[in-house]
């Protein structure tokens, strides 16, 4: 007789699977996300990944297979292997706004004294010469450097000073909570980091870099003096990998081998726990401190 403990999921995983899908399904039910359309969509998942991770070598990936690995039904595999999924791409603003904040945070002529981006004159008076105009230009000849300017100055990323100047506001550059933009970096950047954790829990070769610094009982004001502290230094490393990031990309692109990508994200999260909240599972519950 078959030992039917085997097919019971393990309980701390579903715990923390639990956990991670709140603060999602509270996104989708703000967003007027029914359940439905995201069951569908999961199935569709299932089938891709256990399609394109899970092969058996020499042979076809035939529907029953697929039905076996994610218990998905037959008709259901069918059905999705023939729908064309859709990728995730960055809008083009978001990426140009991206691109220029690198360059304008990074290459020499961009910054001041200090190494802080410098305010820019609005328009280049001669070649040559730092201007917003040009930094635009030097990114991308289809879109107006005016344009760009006057989404900027409406998201506050940028404002012009007395001296018709372009000056950047780094701490801004955060798209708006009805912007395209945030969905594809919500996307992106949630899937990179549990793909690093997915990777080290699989033991799927040298594991990522993944650690957080997590303490509870702290009052209003260590809590407010933690997270200033977590942005000023977050944003002094971002801002070094950032100015090494594009060093190195200038350097190696179009040469062979130049196909991978990097992504570091830094987070801050708090809650005042003395506030009424679900319990979670005791699977799920952390340390006092954990570093």
């Amino acid at each position: 007789m078959p030992d039917e403990t085997l097919a019971r999921p393990p309980e701390r995983l579903l715990a923390a699977l639990r956990r991670i899908c709140r603060p999602l399904v509270r996104l989708l039910i703000a967003r007027e996300v029914p359940f439905p359309v995201v069951s569908n969509l999961l199935r569709g998942v299932y089938v891709d990944v256990a399609i394109r991770e899970f092969p058996v070598s020499g042979k076809r990936q035939t529907d029953s297979r697929i039905t076996l690995l994610t218990g998905v039904h037959r008709k259901d595999v069918k059905r999705l292997r023939g729908e064309r999924q859709a990728k995730l791409r960055p809008p083009r603003a978001a990426s140009l706004g991206s691109q220029l904040v690198a360059r304008w945070t990074t290459l020499p002529e961009y910054l001041d004294a200090t190494g802080a981006p410098q305010a820019l004159p609005r328009l280049g008076a001669e070649a040559g010469v730092p201007s917003f105009e040009a930094l635009v230009r030097s990114v991308n000849t289809d879109i107006r450097p005016r344009v760009v300017l006057d989404e900027w100055l409406r998201l506050g990323i940028a404002r012009i000073d007395e001296q018709d100047r372009v000056c950047l506001n780094v701490q801004a550059f955060i798209p708006s909570k009805d912007a395209e933009g945030m969905a594809y970096y919500f996307g992106r950047n949630l899937h990179d980091h549990l793909a690093a954790v997915v990777h080290n829990m699989l033991g799927e070769g040298e594991p990522f870099f993944e650690r957080s610094v997590n303490y509870n009982n702290l009052s209003s004001a260590a809590r407010t003096e933690l997270v200033d502290l977590a942005k000023q230094r977050g944003m002094e490393v971002l801002q070094e990998l950032n100015a090494r990031a594009l060093r190195l990309q200038q350097r190696d692109s179009g040469q062979p081998g130049a196909s991978h990508r990097f992504n570091l994200g830094l987070y801050v999260f708090t809650e005042d726990q003395a506030m009424p909240a679900v319990e979670e599972p005791e699977a799920a519950k952390e340390p006092e401190n954990e570093k």
